[in-house]
């Protein structure tokens, strides 16, 4: 089975390196922009059509013939994904690129044999610790520390600018997953997520949510004035629009950490992991703002993810329940289900029924594993 993988690192460009990357991203944007400012007024053409377009527009633009030609056929595909959100109401009509948005390029891997030697415009030794790259040749890296090589095919490479100035490169590559299709499960896990505390399991274990961004959000708002108070466009301006960069990118990687410490804690002591299917995009509808900020912050879709990927990788079962099972209002003990539990001011209640003490979300994920066992072997009898 093959699968896709990203690897990302940390690059560390030479000065000519920084402006040619910083030229390619220009040019990119630029591409981007004159087409879809064409298209305005030619809906019908596709982008095969812009594509046999592009060498009248770099001959009519010398400083395009600059850069890596695969990037600015990146930046049709670009936009013809894009309009195909947009007609397919995934997303609001393509907006115009500028110098402070996402900045970012791709560039693919072409491979060719001259000589009975094989040729590769992406190459990466983790080794050497260099990534060589259409245009910029050879560039430093980090990250990684513990592999020798990468397996699989390079497809392309995405290099990034972030706010803070630094330099990133994603490399996504194919590889063969080799994963034993027969298990036997020997544990089973439930989980209910949540926003006071962020994970809890069936065996009444509880993640904390570390609430990443109220931690840093006293901090933001005093650099948020002083960058008010700046004349737009200043030197001190920038510094501490930077500033204020930093401060996110660390939110950012504190997260990124902590999930995906719990997500490998859960996926490598279980073999069968059972969530919610949570709808968050309607639980931000007609909310407090306090209650979005939170949500927000502890990041339920990214985590429930991260579980699934590496279920996947690992060979474990993993399993979504109904989003509209009442998890919360059953009693895990004799199944009686209790609507005034819809009130979630109500942490702990003994049930009416059989008088059990019940912890709301510890009874939550142990119907959720119920339901999880349901669908494990209603699905392993069909096999």
């Amino acid at each position: 089975m093959e699968i896709y993988k990203a690897y990302k690192f940390r690059l560390y460009p030479t000065d000519d390196q920084k402006r040619l990357i910083n030229k390619t991203l220009g040019c990119k944007r630029f591409v981007y922009n004159h087409y879809l400012n064409y298209l305005k007024d030619n809906n019908s053409i596709n982008r095969f059509d812009l594509h046999k377009d592009l060498p009248k527009l770099k001959e009519e633009n010398e400083f395009l013939k600059e850069v890596d030609s695969t990037v600015l056929r990146s930046a049709v595909d670009d936009l013809s994904k894009a309009f195909n959100d947009y007609y397919a109401k995934i997303k609001g009509y393509p907006k115009f690129k500028n110098r402070f948005s996402k900045q970012s390029y791709r560039t693919s891997c072409i491979k060719s044999t001259y000589k009975e030697k094989e040729y590769s415009t992406i190459e990466v030794d983790l080794l050497s610790r260099f990534i060589k790259l259409p245009k910029l040749g050879k560039v430093k890296i980090r990250g990684f520390r513990n592999k020798d090589k990468i397996e699989g095919k390079i497809l392309n490479a995405t290099i990034t600018r972030e706010s803070t100035g630094k330099y990133y490169i994603s490399v996504i590559v194919v590889e063969d997953l080799l994963v034993e299709k027969v298990i036997t499960p020997t544990s089973i896990v439930g989980i209910d997520l949540g926003i006071k505390d962020l994970v809890i399991t069936s065996d009444g274990i509880k993640y904390s949510n570390e609430k990443v961004l109220m931690k840093f959000e006293k901090r933001i708002k005093r650099l948020q004035k002083e960058l008010s108070r700046r004349e737009k466009g200043s030197k001190n301006y920038l510094k501490t629009k930077e500033k204020i960069a930093r401060v996110y990118a660390k939110i950012k990687n504190y997260r990124k950490h902590y999930l995906n410490d719990i997500a490998n804690e859960i996926v490598n002591e279980h073999d069968i992991i059972v969530t919610e299917s949570l709808l968050v995009k309607d639980m931000f509808k007609d909310k407090k703002k306090a209650f979005n900020k939170s949500l927000s912050d502890a990041a339920v879709s990214t985590l429930r993810s991260l579980i699934e990927w590496k279920s996947k990788l690992k060979g474990k079962f993993y399993y979504k329940i109904d989003t509209y099972y009442p998890s919360s209002q059953i009693c895990s003990n004799c199944g009686y289900k209790n609507s005034k539990l819809k009130d979630l001011s109500i942490r702990e209640y003994d049930c009416p029924e059989c008088g059990f003490y019940n912890d709301r979300d510890i009874n939550a994920s142990l119907n959720i594993l119920f339901e999880g066992l349901k669908l494990h072997y209603n699905l392993e009898s069909l096999v």
